[in-house]
């Protein structure tokens, strides 16, 4: 059986139905925080059972009977996001998963400016106690629309100082994790599964501009300006500073990594960024 964590979520849900197009529903699981979500699945034949990385004593019984089990990251950073999936990885062995999966993320490392990467990497770390795949995984494009902000209202594109991002759409990666998992391809950490272009934020006004067929400017603001702003609108300190480090990684280079695998393994080529767009 192949189980998946969060398999109600953005991108767990989508991977468990990519999944449920090449093998049977009784050979899938899912483990969730709020079973009755998850309720459709139930009725198709999909092993619905709860399962919360807070409660690691619930997982015992989620995993129960894995051959491999997806454990998709959290929305947290910092230890509490290491800890919750260290005892999911734990977890998944102790149940006798052959092969433990992590949707990591392509700028991994410790190092990193951005404060999801360094505990993408301890993950990572702790996942090579046993056999192992980490997906790493390109920038969620998913995000761009947030950065892109009121530009099409207001005409300008406003943020601090970018660089180069891969922006990969999550229904790309989710097709790409459940021909991983139905075919058990990879070992250990993937090359990056990215889309085959990287795009800075003008890269993004000039998409906008054709697309709405109106000029939209991109405007550079100051790191501390635009981090004011943020918190004049209400944002918490602690999220702002991470969505800054965001940038401050991005214009180190951190997120400008492409690829082909991706679009190999999907025998296709990976969704545009100006498709997402429009």
């Amino acid at each position: 059986m192949i189980v998946i964590t969060g398999g109600t979520g953005k991108l767990g849900s989508r991977i468990v139905e990519e999944l449920l197009r090449r093998v049977p529903a009784e050979e899938v699981g899912v483990s969730v925080r709020e079973p009755g979500r998850a309720d459709g699945l139930a009725g198709r034949g999909v092993r619905v059972r709860r399962g919360d990385f807070a409660d690691p004593d619930s997982l015992a019984h989620a995993f129960e009977g894995a051959s491999q089990v997806l454990v998709v990251s959290t929305d947290e950073s910092g230890e509490t996001a290491v800890r919750r999936h260290v005892a999911a990885i734990d977890a998944a062995r102790d149940a006798g998963a052959k092969r433990v999966l992590y949707t990591s993320h392509q700028g991994a490392a410790g190092d990193s400016l951005f404060a999801p990467m360094p505990d993408h990497a301890a993950t990572e770390r702790h996942l090579t106690g046993g056999p192992f795949t980490a997906l790493r995984n390109g920038f969620y494009a998913s995000t761009v629309p947030l950065l892109v902000g009121q530009a099409r209202e207001t005409g300008e594109l406003v943020a601090p100082a970018d660089g180069p991002v891969s922006w990969t759409a999550h229904a790309d990666l989710a097709e790409a994790a459940a021909i991983i998992l139905a075919e058990e391809r990879f070992d250990g950490v993937t090359p990056p599964l990215t889309a085959p272009v990287a795009y800075d934020l003008a890269d993004v006004a000039t998409m906008l501009s054709e697309l709405c067929g109106r000029p939209i400017r991109r405007v550079v603001v100051d790191d501390e300006e635009w981090v004011a702003g943020l918190l004049g609108h209400g944002v918490p300190e602690g999220r702002a500073t991470l969505l800054l480090g965001m940038f401050r990684a991005a214009r180190r280079g951190e997120f400008a990594v492409t690829g082909p695998e991706l679009e190999e393994l999907l025998g296709r080529p990976a969704t545009p960024l100006r498709t997402l767009l429009k």
